[in-house]
């Protein structure tokens, strides 16, 4: 018994270390996707190309993220705003949107 218990821990930290390697690729796809948008302006279409695409489903499903359209929708969202992944995911970042979102919420 204590050897499927510790063999089940190790598979379950072994699919932990898999869906945070899936999400670095999402991570990696999303900044692409920015990167192109600031270049030549179609970021949005390219990072909705690649979720609808097979191998983007994929890589969305073993990160762990239901690939549908409501997601995709999201993806653009997040790549028409252009602000780089590792600046959105900063605490820098997210305290200054709560400050924003205080200061709004004061005025209105």
């Amino acid at each position: 018994m204590r050897d499927f218990v510790d063999g089940s821990a190790f598979n379950y930290e072994q699919g932990q270390r898999a869906r945070k390697l899936f999400a670095a690729v999402v991570l990696a796809a999303l900044d692409d996707a920015i990167a192109d948008d600031k270049k030549y302006g179609n970021g949005p279409e390219q990072i909705a190309r690649w979720a609808r695409s097979r191998d983007g489903r994929e890589v969305l499903s073993c990160a762990g993220i239901d690939p549908n359209e409501r997601v995709v929708t999201g993806l653009m969202d997040f790549v028409s705003k252009g602000v780089r992944t590792s600046v959105a995911l900063s605490r820098e970042e997210s305290e200054r949107r709560m400050a924003a979102n205080s200061d709004e919420a004061e005025a209105a």
